[in-house]
């Protein structure tokens, strides 16, 4: 052995670009993989989707065409009759595909999905498109346009428009606006704040406001004057909005020398108001979630299926696979290579369903519980439980489950949805979080609205049902739920 030479052996884990590809796949969303394979089939000529096959077909070849001959440039079209038209019509149903339920063949012709609507829809190609929603400023400044407003205060308006924040607030005050007039213009704050003014007259009305007090009383202003309790509940605004959120009526009703039950209808009024105008007025398009796989109970079991609508139809071209056998050197090892990389690719979307469906199927097995009787009845559930049963790593169950939504007969849900960390009951058991949420909300839609639950109250109250759980649990499972503690809850009761 020659002096300075050494062998080391060592281990080392290497990822394929295969296996990368089909980690990268399984931890895509429905529409991410659409965009993915789209692009992949771009630069792939071996393969198509199934729509995109289904157009070439319906195209004549050249010099294939039987239809009728195309009238000349000065001859009137002939007539036909209405029923020669119906005889004429072609079905859309008849131009609908079998196909085979097996989904995932590697050989040319076949595709890696499932029939989708688009044969049973709309035949122009077209998606119906939803309107864009109105947003807040666009609706104050279709108001501002027809108001009477001088040149320059319409200037001033619109930059008051601009702005204001999602509530409809103008949280920054006059001076911001100022700031952001042009020099030129010379506009006081005092003369900002008379447009102001005017702007919160909009619809809806409040908006444009500094503060809530102002948002309030901008809104009872709108009432007529011989409303019940108006006068009372200005007072009540201007003077003890602080009092009226702790809902103190009788310390209200004697710093205003008040009846209490007129502070009471007075604080009804108020509650009544929106205290966020420009929440109404929300442009955020609203997102629609199409289920990956279904869960259906038949015959009294529990049953997990792939949603076919969901499944990208891709497959092998079958024109180009027959061109492989006739290609020539350079040519035919690139189409190989293509050949090759787009198997691998349809194989790795096979072992993506596949993996989803055993995932899902594992869920509803462990949380048929929650299928059957509702949240109250899920069970603690993590990773590692599932990640054994299938005989997977846990992250490979992590990225499964991360935006793959399952429609249920209780709605549809991520899979996320059905983990949840557990919680030591007295017979040694564990109830899940989402289960002890679930009882939290029960328990506090039934509480008595003039004396709402305390956190320590609701903790307690779980005791007594078995499930250990300090008050600080119970508050963050409150907050996580999005409820408001026992003295906001008086105030909105």
């Amino acid at each position: 052995m020659k002096p300075g030479l050494q062998f080391r052996l060592h281990q080392q884990l290497t990822l394929t670009p295969q296996l990368q590809q089909a980690i990268r796949l399984l931890q895509l969303s429905q529409l991410e993989l659409e965009a993915e394979l789209r692009q992949i089939a771009e630069s792939n000529p071996l393969l198509e989707f199934a729509e995109d096959a289904e157009a070439e077909a319906e195209l004549p070849e050249e010099g294939d065409y039987d239809g009728p001959d195309f009238p000349a440039r000065d001859e009137p079209p002939a007539k036909t009759s209405k029923a020669e038209e119906e005889s004429t019509a072609t079905p859309s149903e008849e131009l609908a595909p079998e196909w085979d339920d097996d989904r995932f063949h590697g050989e040319a012709g076949d595709y890696a999905g499932a029939p989708s609507r688009s044969g049973s829809g709309d035949e122009d190609g077209f998606e119906p498109q939803n309107a864009a929603p109105e947003s807040l400023q666009q609706h104050l400044e279709w108001q501002l346009n027809l108001s009477q407003f001088s040149p320059r205060d319409h200037a001033i308006a619109t930059a008051i428009i601009h702005a204001l924040d999602e509530d409809g607030y103008l949280r920054d005050g006059v001076e911001a606006v100022e700031a952001a007039l042009p020099a030129e213009l010379h506009a006081s704050a005092e003369e900002i704040e008379r447009v102001r003014q005017r702007v919160q007259r909009f619809d809806p009305t409040g908006i444009a406001s500094l503060d809530l007090r102002d948002c309030l009383l901008c809104q009872l202003s709108q009432f007529a004057l011989d409303t019940p309790h108006r006068d009372l509940a200005i007072r009540v605004v201007t003077d003890e909005l602080e009092l009226l959120a702790r809902n103190d009526a009788a310390k209200i009703a004697r710093k205003l020398k008040a009846a209490e039950e007129d502070v009471a209808a007075a604080a009804a009024l108020i509650r009544s108001l929106d205290p966020r105008p420009g929440s109404a007025l929300d442009a955020t398009p609203v997102e629609y979630v199409a289920p990956d796989v279904y869960a259906r109970r038949e015959n009294g079991r529990w049953q997990v299926s792939l949603n076919p609508d969901a499944q990208p139809r891709l497959g092998l071209n079958q024109h180009y696979c027959n061109l492989i056998a006739r290609a020539r050197g350079d040519d035919a090892t690139w189409m190989k290579g293509q050949l090759q990389e787009a198997r691998w690719l349809l194989k790795s979307l096979q072992s993506r369903a596949e993996t989803l469906t055993k995932v899902a199927d594992v869920i509803v097995r462990r949380q048929s519980a929650f299928l059957d009787y509702g949240p109250e009845a899920m069970h603690p559930l993590v990773l590692r439980e599932v990640a054994e049963e299938v005989g997977m790593h846990e992250s490979t169950i992590s990225r499964v489950t991360t935006r793959k939504y399952m429609h249920t007969p209780r709605g549809t849900f991520e899979l996320k949805h059905f983990f949840s960390s557990g919680v030591a009951t007295e017979d040694g058991g564990s109830a899940s979080a989402t289960a002890i949420q679930a009882m939290l909300r029960k328990l506090i839609t039934g509480e008595d609205a003039r004396r709402p639950l305390s956190d320590q109250a609701l903790a307690e109250e779980l005791h007594r049902r078995g499930i250990q759980v300090a008050r600080r649990t119970v508050a963050k499972y409150r907050e996580a739920l999005r409820i408001p503690s026992s003295s906001e809850r008086v105030r909105a009761s």
